[in-house]
């Protein structure tokens, strides 16, 4: 009998060490790249958007280029203007934003199994908004836009640093609105992401530039981190 419960207690723990490795094996690393700027090939994942489209006069562009330690690195750069055209097809109030957004994923991405945004850029002391879009479940069905999750940047001038957002602190927003609703995002369904800036973000928050005027921020890389 001793000898049946030892067998029995052998195979249990190696059952147990079995499906434990299984399961090591099964989780997805801890970190995945999203974006690389690593080559002018990352050019064609985005696409550029501005106040221009609806008479504003503001300008950016996107570029790769060497860093001077040798690594080719994003440059999103660009002038923010609130002045807007006369008489112009579609009437704001007032310009003053880009943002570069990426091209949707051809599906979506998974990224349930992390909790963190992490990017790698050197600001110019403005704050930039990150924004997640994921699959429309959020908004009417019969709307075609996808759901959309903000979070503000802020990066001092001059230095680079690796920054972490909890995948928690993105808000939901419609059209650059905060809903005021506690709905959680899905991040098992992304479709895309973007960076932009307004000339008024940041305003009153010591240390932050903004207003009309230039902007850059350089990126080398973003990734989703499980952080816990």
């Amino acid at each position: 009998m001793a000898r049946l419960r030892r067998l029995w207690e052998a195979s249990v723990t190696a059952t147990k060490r079995a499906l434990s490795g299984n399961l090591d094996e099964m989780m997805p690393p801890p970190e995945r790249f999203i974006f690389n700027f690593g080559s002018k090939k990352e050019l064609s994942k985005w696409h550029l958007y501005s106040d221009s489209e609806f008479g504003g006069l503001s300008s950016a562009s996107l570029e790769i280029a060497d860093s001077e330690h040798g690594v080719a690195t994003g440059i999103f750069s660009g002038n923010l203007s609130l002045d807007v055209t006369e008489g112009a097809k579609w009437s704001i109030a007032r310009g003053g934003f880009c943002g570069m957004r990426s091209k949707k994923f051809g599906g979506f991405i998974d990224l349930e199994s992390y909790d963190t945004i992490a990017m790698k850029l050197r600001g110019d002391g403005r704050c930039y908004i990150s924004t997640i879009y994921t699959e429309n479940w959020v908004n009417s069905p019969a709307q075609m836009e996808d759901n959309s999750w903000q979070a503000f940047v802020y990066v001092p001038k001059g230095n680079w640093y690796v920054l972490k957002i909890p995948l928690a602190r993105y808000l939901p927003t419609w059209r650059g609105n905060v809903i005021d609703a506690e709905i959680e995002m899905n991040p098992s369904r992304v479709l895309g992401m973007s960076l932009s800036v307004n000339a008024e973000g940041g305003a009153g928050i010591e240390g932050t530039i903004s207003g009309p005027g230039d902007f850059r921020v350089e990126l080398e890389w973003i990734k989703a981190l499980r952080t816990q």
